[in-house]
């Protein structure tokens, strides 16, 4: 973060750095139950099927070449981003089909994946529209995973869409692909409305009349050649940003009256 800071710093784009402690709350429900019994009752269910064809290819890769007796690596087998894997491991360690030995694990037994009793969890937006079908068929249980974690950012406080486009790129050693992707969409946002509001200041010089204005224009489309950008904002949000173009210097905001 500091690093990042010190960076953008140097190449002349203001920016500030934020700390946040704040929680993650995720909803999960949770199904259980042998592989065959909820093969049998997932028909037209289609994130319980993704999820049995997703287990079903799973064990299929792990037993190809995995003769009882044979050890095997925990990072031969999967890596963390493997759920179906990890879920037909959990399985076979449950059956007993699976034990550890020496950070390895040893197949004792060759269980068929109809027989495993497996426990399966889909975030609750994601079987939002089966919930009422997936409890009258299925073993239903509910978990909840709250998360405090703290949060580092640095704030980029430019409007400009070349500076914007010059932090990004800065960005680019420091940030996720995920934070970047964000970043990119928040400072293309904030640029065009920043564009559109300093030229409704050049007619409107009451802060009544260019807000009634803004809102007008809501919302702002941007177009690209296959995609496209809908900018939405509310009336106190387009209050706080011309406070925010105040303090960048774009333009003056005292009582009723803009100056640009």
């Amino acid at each position: 973060m500091n690093a990042l800071s010190r960076e953008l710093s140097r190449a002349g784009i203001m920016n500030r750095t934020l700390e946040d402690v704040s929680p993650q709350i995720s909803h999960y429900v949770v199904i259980e139950g042998t592989y065959s019994e909820l093969l049998e009752k997932a028909e037209g269910i289609k994130p319980v099927e993704a999820a049995l064809e997703e287990l079903r290819l799973a064990y299929e890769e792990i037993m190809r070449d995995w003769k009882v007796g044979d050890k095997k690596s925990l990072e031969r087998l999967f890596d963390e981003s493997d759920l179906g894997k990890l879920i037909v491991v959990t399985a076979l360690m449950g059956a007993g089909a699976v034990t550890e030995e020496e950070g390895a694990l040893v197949l004792n037994e060759a269980i068929p994946l109809d027989a495993l009793e497996v426990e399966l969890r889909f975030p609750i937006e994601d079987v939002e529209e089966y919930l009422e079908v997936i409890e009258e068929r299925f073993k239903t249980g509910m978990v909840t995973e709250y998360t405090l974690e703290k949060k580092y950012f640095v704030e980029v406080m430019e409007v400009d869409r070349e500076l914007v486009e010059a932090a990004l790129e800065i960005a680019e050693e420091y940030a996720t692909e995920e934070s970047l992707v964000e970043a990119m969409f928040d400072g293309i946002a904030r640029s065009v409305l920043a564009d559109m509001i300093m030229e409704l200041a050049e007619k409107y010089r009451r802060k009544n009349e260019l807000i009634e204005a803004i809102m007008q224009r809501e919302p702002i489309i941007v177009e690209g050649e296959r995609e496209r950008v809908n900018i939405y904002f509310d009336e106190d949000a387009i209050e706080d940003f011309l406070k925010e173009l105040q303090t960048l210097g774009y333009l003056k905001v005292k009582g009723n009256r803009i100056w640009v």
